[in-house]
């Protein structure tokens, strides 16, 4: 597993790399948290969350990792997990099969230059049309 990257958020984070062979860092537990993560459960995408605390445990190598299940209504979790876990290796809890997965950060579509606009739009912008919440009359 040596090198495989997982990305969560705008760092990828590799397996076996950092100091003393520990991923999860201190300044790398930051760029975790306040991430979005896909859950699966079963090998099925069943949810998000958003990362809001990482701590070490007392065993070496594994994390208590805090979720905000973004549910209705949402629901704050603490899973005990390895590092390895945390950065997308398929693990099992209660004999399910469960997986971890980086959702990256969305980035809005860069603005048309003016030399390259399309015929009949009026600043690179004709897609977007704003949508009045009222009816006109």
């Amino acid at each position: 597993m040596q090198g495989r990257k997982f990305h969560i958020g705008r760092r990828a984070f590799c397996e076996g790399s950092g100091r003393d062979g520990e991923i999860l860092k201190e300044e790398n537990q930051e760029d975790i948290i306040g991430r979005l993560v896909l859950i699966h459960y079963q090998d099925r995408p069943t949810l998000y969350a958003r990362c809001e605390a990482v701590e070490p445990d007392v065993k070496k190598g594994w994390y208590h990792l805090t979720l905000l299940l973004l549910t209705i209504p949402a629901k704050t979790v603490t899973w005990i997990l390895k590092e390895e876990y945390i950065l997308g290796a398929a693990f099992t809890m209660g004999g399910q099969a469960m997986r971890l997965e980086g959702v990256p950060p969305h980035r809005p579509e860069k603005e048309v230059e003016k030399g390259t606009e399309e015929p009949g739009s009026k600043g690179g912008r004709a897609h977007n049309k704003v949508i009045p919440f009222r009816r006109e009359s």
